[in-house]
């Protein structure tokens, strides 16, 4: 063997070309591709949005009240204003009534303070770029904090459900034998359950479960972990086949003979040419998530109620669109649209930028 490889005749000339890795050859391809270019700026707007989001940086108080109740946009003008006149309530006599009522020393507290309140009334804005809901918070700012914890959902879940679906679906393609069958019960157990039932089903258990409750609480991290636990299935099925198809291919038994390990097979040698279809089922995952996200929060499963996200917006929007406010619906659905979008062209442009099949059209 050393005989061969201090033979000059099967040496590499010198000065010559050493061929580029995989992931970079496929970002010299990806930034060829201008769609994804474009799309993959998008997201990255969307991650800076998150991040300024995230540090308060912008829609810090979306939770005010800056506007009248159902403030239109400032494109259409301040709302027709009804004529409600108040009714002159008679006051009684100047009584001292405290030896009667325990509550009487705070009925000018009360006074005061709703004195108070109607006057921060009236400097509220009739009008807000994007609109207010019906407590008068501005929906530009509701939409930019929802996007922080509907995109982190969506992205952290699709995430988990990815690792775990690529480590089983590996375990169960590679090796096989009672490994792959164990692991087959297990994958026909959750797909047995109907998604929706197995999502109401985590999300129960862990609203039941104090550890679970106190650990992970009402918000992003028990939501993801319960879309992870059922959205793993359809990963764990294509990976599987695919390493299946790969693990008998020349190039890993080529790996095997002289000397890979039975990790750097796996995850050095067919990983890299099967993360184009898992990079496809990510972003399908990103997207359903979102949308899982928006069934929970209406059931009052989802993020709590000091939180807001594109689906509670969408939820706040229905009984919003009876009365013809539009707005709310609107905001919400243009950041899922522009977002869900981008983030698909982008994981498309890179599945291709991957795809060991178009490696050798270059």
């Amino acid at each position: 063997m050393s005989a061969v490889l201090d033979d000059p005749s099967v040496m590499p000339a010198a000065g010559a070309k050493r061929s580029e890795g995989v992931w970079h050859a496929a970002w010299h391809r990806l930034r060829a591709d201008r769609v994804g270019m474009v799309s993959l700026g998008v997201v990255l707007v969307f991650v800076l949005l998150i991040i300024l989001s995230a540090t308060g940086l912008v829609a810090k108080g979306w939770q005010k009240e800056v506007g009248v109740p159902s403030a239109p946009p400032s494109f259409m003008g301040p709302a027709a204003k009804t004529n409600n006149t108040a009714i002159a309530v008679p006051k009684g006599p100047n009584v001292d009534i405290s030896a009667v009522d325990p509550l009487a020393p705070r009925y000018k507290e009360w006074e005061e303070r709703a004195a108070k309140f109607k006057a921060e009334e009236i400097v509220k804005s009739d009008t807000l770029p994007f609109g207010g809901d019906r407590l008068g918070r501005d929906v530009l700012a509701k939409a930019v904090k929802g996007t922080q914890t509907s995109v982190v959902v969506g992205l952290v879940a699709a995430l988990a459900a990815t690792v775990i679906g690529t480590l089983l679906g590996a375990c169960a393609g590679f090796f096989g034998g009672k490994v792959g069958d164990a692991l087959e019960w297990v994958y026909n157990v959750f797909t047995a359950i109907p998604d929706i039932l197995l999502l109401l089903c985590f999300a129960a258990a862990v609203e039941s479960n104090p550890f679970l409750k106190a650990t992970l609480g009402r918000g992003i991290g028990s939501v993801a972990l319960i879309l992870a636990l059922v959205g793993w299935t359809g990963l764990y099925r294509q990976v599987r086949a695919e390493f299946l198809k790969h693990s008998v291919r020349d190039y890993v038994r080529s790996a095997e003979a002289i000397g890979a390990s039975t990790t750097s097979r796996m995850f050095r040698h067919i990983l890299p040419n099967v993360s184009h279809v898992i990079l496809v089922r990510m972003s399908l995952l990103v997207v359903s998530f979102i949308k899982f996200e928006v069934i929970l929060s209406y059931l009052g499963l989802g993020v709590g109620v000091d939180s807001v996200s594109w689906g509670t917006m969408l939820s706040e929007a229905q009984s919003e669109l009876i009365l013809g406010q539009w707005w709310q619906l609107v905001a919400a659905t243009v950041f899922m649209a522009v977002f869900v979008t981008a983030f698909s062209l982008f994981t498309d442009a890179l599945r291709d930028a991957l795809d060991p099949k178009l490696r050798g059209l270059e």
